[in-house]
């Protein structure tokens, strides 16, 4: 354990002072990535489940029960739907407009952070070439002293240039490309949810008109 440590900070180390703000790149993309997954999997869980059971409420014009379902399983979807329950009795573009507003709030909690991954897979390999140019730099630095001094150039004089622009190229690219991948995940996740979300918004308004359309009947 010990020697995989010391190994891995050697690496660091010779990675130079850009491996830096890989490393930190990589603690923020994983943290993101483990806080999305397990929102997505939270509400994912019974997600279909509640939403069939409030439309299935809201038909059987029970609207208290579907909102208190909905208060009892709060995620974007319910919270969307239950702005819709509580204002049942107006029209029904005034009923579109009250879950169209609330979806303003609840969407961007879906995208929650995935601007911040799309930067980090961004910037991720500018910071592993900026650590090879670097890398290089020293290289030719040491070439240009050495010669100077006494006209040979020994290997292992760049290998510390050499390791740094290697090391860092590949720390740039291994923390870009699982970090892209998620994020082009998590951009399909959020799309598949805002379809779900539109889709149920608009079942909920022919639901409620239809109740709308069976009371007025039935007082006529």
């Amino acid at each position: 354990m010990w020697q995989f440590i010391s190994t891995n900070a050697q690496f660091l180390i010779k990675g130079g002072w850009v491996m830096l703000p890989i490393l930190l790149c990589s603690i923020f993309s994983l943290t993101i990535i483990i806080e999305r997954f397990i929102f997505f999997a939270t509400v994912s869980s019974n997600k279909l489940k509640v939403v069939f059971k409030i439309f299935e409420l809201a038909r059987k014009n029970r609207i208290s029960d579907a909102v208190n379902m909905c208060e009892k399983n709060p995620f974007y979807i319910t919270n969307i739907l239950k702005a819709g329950l509580l204002h049942y009795e107006e029209s029904k573009d005034f009923i579109k407009e009250a879950m169209e507003n609330v979806s303003l709030y609840e969407i961007p909690r879906l995208e929650k952070n995935l601007n911040f991954l799309s930067t980090i897979a961004h910037i991720s390999p500018l910071l592993g070439l900026l650590g090879t140019v670097t890398g290089l730099v020293r290289c030719f630095y040491a070439i240009e002293k050495k010669a100077a001094l006494a006209g040979l150039v020994n290997p292992s004089d760049l290998a510390g240039g050499i390791w740094e622009a290697l090391i860092t190229t590949v720390a740039g690219l291994c923390v870009a490309i699982p970090t892209y991948i998620a994020y082009n995940y998590f951009v399909h996740r959020v799309n598949l949810s805002i379809l779900e979300t539109e889709r149920a918004a608009t079942e909920l308004l022919e639901i409620l008109s239809q109740q709308r359309y069976l009371k007025n009947t039935d007082e006529s």
